[in-house]
């Protein structure tokens, strides 16, 4: 998009948005492609102290050799990372022309926001966990989602057939893309996001085996809409993006007839992605107001082990060992403990780990939507930087051998 007007090989459109050449461009201006609703930040900010220190020598251990968290940055290709300890930054870091006010979408770190103003709802008595879907949306009656409750939808263990295939065009995952507006409809695609979700079927039981499907986050913010009286973008605005102290707006792309896209349209600053990671940190609260229930959190940390063992039969164990998924949330259970993971395809990440009281976001623009190389390495650097900064190691060794130089 560079000269004005760019020339027409230039030009990001709802074609080619998706195209790792218009990835970096794109993920930076949504508001640009896509129509979007605004989530508006309000009220005091919530302050984000910092005591820089350089991170990037820290040793990184990968599957092919040793490398460093500096590498692992450069190879992943990162827009920006912010990393808090105890709540203050340590590390604040931009790239290829990011800056702290840019919006970055965060593709499916959204699902773990959403599913935060479920537990509000929840919390306030306006959803329930084990009713049936179509209590708050009758017009799935007969679809897939016929029979499934709220909590097979947010643990993602509804008996939908859907498939994540971000490779095949004629994948579930690509069909509702081009229905919710985020590329060319064709003529016999659904019109709209909730009138695609109608026309699925079923391929299991519901509360069976764990299938990460983006349906069900879909399902799960028309529920919310459904339940509250209001569009998600409100929901978001006053439940959590508010009240945690946010300080930029956010937007959330909406389809042609104005439905949110719950599942991935959510950009935000990295400094705000950061304020949420902490909000998670810290039980649900911001200073001296809960924000998410802490109760809503506890429950995710803690899952049934039902929950468990539906993961562990899937191709997800290897990756995040000891892992769950839970109230859109991911986990995998290294020596120091549980980690909780907001995760998007193309490299968005929230990463917090309470036994070493770190916080890791990364906003970045992988050619490919999901390579698990690039993500491994990102979760190894991420436990590196937690390792050292809960030890001390880090830059009070680096300043000390500083003042030794100086003297």
């Amino acid at each position: 998009m560079s000269g004005f007007p760019p020339s027409p090989p230039q030009q990001v459109n709802l074609s080619n948005w998706q195209q790792p050449a218009s990835l970096r461009w794109s993920f930076r201006h949504m508001r640009e492609v896509i129509p979007t609703h605004p989530i508006v930040a309000g009220g005091a900010v919530r302050p984000l102290p910092a005591r820089e220190r350089d991170l990037g020598d820290i040793p990184v251990s990968l599957a092919d050799g040793p490398s460093t968290v500096a590498k692992v940055l450069d190879t992943t290709y990162t827009d920006g990372l912010l990393v808090l300890h105890d709540g203050v930054v340590v590390t604040e870091r931009y790239f290829e022309g990011m800056a702290p006010s840019t919006r970055h979408l965060v593709m499916s770190v959204s699902k773990s926001i959403v599913g935060c103003v479920a537990g509000v709802l929840v919390e306030g008595g306006q959803l329930d966990p084990g009713a049936p879907v179509t209590a708050y949306v009758p017009e799935v009656a007969g679809s897939g989602y016929d029979g499934a409750r709220v909590r097979d939808v947010l643990d993602m263990r509804t008996g939908v057939a859907f498939s994540e295939a971000y490779t095949s065009e004629d994948s579930e995952v690509r069909v509702m893309e081009r229905s919710m507006g985020w590329a060319p409809r064709r003529p016999d695609d659904p019109c709209g996001a909730y009138a695609y979700l109608t026309t699925l079927r079923t391929e299991g039981p519901h509360g069976a085996g764990f299938v990460y499907r983006s349906c069900d986050t879909d399902m799960l913010g028309w529920m919310c809409e459904r339940a509250a009286g209001r569009r998600m973008a409100d929901l978001v605005s006053t439940h959590i993006w508010q009240p945690m102290g946010a300080e930029f707006d956010g937007d959330i792309t909406c389809d042609s007839v104005g439905t949110a896209v719950h599942d991935g349209g959510i950009s935000t600053t990295l400094r705000d992605l950061a304020r949420f990671g902490q909000l998670l940190l810290d039980d649900g609260r911001s200073g001296e107001r809960q924000v998410v229930p802490a109760a809503w959190l506890a429950d995710a940390y803690t899952p049934t082990p039902d929950v468990r063992e539906a993961f562990a039969r899937t191709d997800n164990e290897p990756m995040l060992p000891g892992g769950w998924y839970r109230d859109q949330f991911w986990f995998f259970h290294p020596e120091s403990g549980p980690v909780l993971l907001c995760l998007g395809i193309h490299g968005q990440l929230v990463f917090v780990d309470r036994g070493t009281r770190t916080v890791v976001v990364k906003q970045s623009s992988w050619p490919d939507a999901q390579n698990a190389d690039h993500l491994a390495a990102t979760l190894r650097a991420c436990l590196a930087i937690a390792a050292t900064l809960a030890s001390g190691r880090s830059g009070r060794t680096r300043a000390r051998r500083g003042a030794r130089r100086r003297r």
